[in-house]
């Protein structure tokens, strides 16, 4: 039998993957009013970021709501789908850090939300390793 719990941790993973999805959508899909509303330093990040780090970024937020809907069914891809979703922030982020130096460019508190990301991409993998553990993924 399944927990309740492993149906309400499912149900957030899934909010929280769909709203990094609706993030991304609207990021790339940005008028040129709305990049020029941003601040000159998110800006000059934005416009700065390579075609293949954006691709790390649908590549994050897909394969995070792709893993979650994979829980939702109870299927073991979930615990793959997570590990790419990982590997898409390792390299978002990994850009963005290490080699824009987005922290002394746009302040320490940048590293904040990225940090929340991380952590949570690396706990979906440990929660689909557990449930796989545990029988509940086939």
């Amino acid at each position: 039998m399944v927990p309740v719990w492993y149906w309400v941790v499912t149900a957030i993973l899934l909010v929280w993957n769909a709203v990094g999805c609706l993030a991304c959508f609207s990021q790339m899909r940005m008028s040129p009013d709305k990049l020029a509303s941003l601040s000159e330093a998110q800006r000059a990040a934005w416009i700065a970021m390579p075609a293949t780090v954006k691709a790390a970024y649908v590549v994050a937020v897909g394969a995070g709501l792709l893993g979650a809907i994979a829980l939702l069914c109870r299927c073991a891809a979930a615990g793959p789908l997570f590990i790419a979703s990982l590997v898409g922030v390792i390299v978002q982020f990994g850009w963005f850090f290490g080699v824009y130096k987005g922290a002394s460019k746009l302040g320490a508190s940048s590293l904040a939300f990225p940090a929340v990301i991380a952590l949570v991409a690396v706990a979906q993998i440990a929660f689909a390793c557990w449930a796989k553990t545990q029988g509940l993924l086939g």
